[in-house]
């Protein structure tokens, strides 16, 4: 897992900037429902617990973590939906 790579394209964003736990893990797992397999799901969020939340469920949900990237206080996730 590279942590940026800017040459993936992701099917689809979701930025939940200002949102608190459970918000941003909850609406990352909404979306990736209704998205399809090997689509690419990017996730901005700027709470602190989102980076533990999201990558713990990443590995739950068995979906991949493609790259992570965290700048100051600015999360980035990209994820591929697996299953």
């Amino acid at each position: 897992m590279s942590q940026e790579d800017s040459s993936i394209k992701p099917d689809k964003t979701i930025d939940m900037n200002g949102l608190l736990c459970p918000e941003p893990v909850f609406r990352t797992k909404q979306t990736i429902k209704e998205m399809n397999i090997d689509e690419i799901l990017e996730v901005f969020a700027d709470d602190p617990v989102a980076e533990e939340d999201i990558k713990s469920w990443i590995n739950k949900s068995e979906n991949e973590l493609l790259s992570f990237n965290k700048d100051d206080k600015l999360l980035k996730f990209l994820i591929r939906k697996v299953k």
